[in-house]
């Protein structure tokens, strides 16, 4: 295969990483396995750019990218509806869709599992067009990440006590979403504190993100709650994989979603795959079952069990080796 990696240098682990050690290494494990592969770094207010123009090379088989959700999520908007395949390389705070992908955290285990993977296709969704692999949310969400937007970090755990302080400011008032909410064909009107779509259902036990990326379903999740309490009771509950005994979270599954959005403002009132955008009058909701090319371990486990277009299970064709 024909690979290029770009790699975010101002991104996450890789702001304290030795990048000549890991470009040396990602080029020779690589070359191992009998791949031609490019490494470049970028600045991360270059990187989006660079990623746009990798994704519009016809001599590129697999675009591979270092870096946070926020880089992740804009290689995967730039190869959908391409031939060009995805290899993700975890180097974030989360990592949410690398660990749904059961890629390694480890960047040397990540490098050495990829340059042996194999090339299958997941379900990936869009809003309004606008892919995502994780979630598209609003409501309490959106108003964490305001929040934190404000907070200046440097390093992975000042993002993330960040995090925590933006999360205790945004429960000083609780926000109203007044939503009109079409799920597969049937409405229903709804003053939420928070909403959330994820592409497939989240698995228990952990933090937020899907144990099969070919799940076939999107994750709706509804929380109408008002009592400060108990919200924090369910967001802990979310980060540790507890919600599904939560009583203050409604969740559905779904192919299409319609949220008709009756507030204002709607500037950055909505957070696509981390990233604050408009939340717009109607925003639809769609997922594309096997419509992203991924580049993942050959052990993964989902790789055992393929699911056809329409959802069903499927007896395992020849998923593309890494030649």
């Amino acid at each position: 295969m024909r690979i290029l990696a770009l790699l975010n240098g101002d991104g996450g682990t890789l702001k304290t990483t030795d990048l000549d050690w890991l470009s040396e290494l990602i080029e020779d494990e690589f070359a191992v396995h009998g791949h031609g592969i490019t490494v470049e770094v970028c600045a991360g207010k270059d990187i989006v750019a660079a990623i746009e123009q990798a994704a519009k090379r016809d001599d590129v088989d697999v675009l591979l990218v270092g870096g946070g959700d926020g880089t992740v999520s804009a290689a995967a908007s730039a190869v959908f509806g391409t031939d060009t395949a995805l290899a993700i390389l975890p180097a974030g705070t989360m990592n949410l869709f690398a660990r749904t992908l059961q890629i390694p955290l480890n960047l040397e285990a990540a490098v050495k599992a990829l340059a042996g993977g194999r090339i299958t296709k997941v379900d990936v969704a869009t809003v309004n067009g606008k892919p995502f692999v994780h979630q598209f949310a609003a409501g309490l969400h959106a108003r964490m990440v305001r929040f934190r937007e404000k907070i200046t970090y440097r390093s992975r755990i000042g993002k993330i006590w960040a995090t925590t302080r933006a999360i205790a400011l945004a429960f000083r008032k609780l926000p109203k979403v007044e939503i009109l909410i079409k799920v597969d064909g049937r409405t229903e009107r709804l003053l939420c504190s928070a909403i959330a779509i994820s592409n497939n259902l989240y698995g228990p036990d952990h933090v937020p993100f899907a144990d099969n990326p070919k799940g076939g379903v999107l994750g709706v999740y509804i929380c109408t709650e008002r009592n400060i309490n108990k919200v924090a009771k369910l967001t802990l509950d979310i980060l540790t994989g507890r919600w599904r005994g939560n009583a203050s979270l409604v969740v559905k599954t779904a192919k299409h979603v319609q949220l008709a959005h009756r507030g204002k403002p709607r500037s950055n009132r909505a957070v696509r795959d981390g990233e604050l955008e408009l939340l717009d009058d109607l925003s639809e909701v769609e997922l594309h079952p096997l419509g992203l090319s991924v580049l993942v371990p050959a052990e993964a486990t989902y790789l055992e069990h393929p699911v056809t277009e329409k959802g069903k299970a499927a007896s395992p064709p020849a998923e593309a080796e890494a030649r």
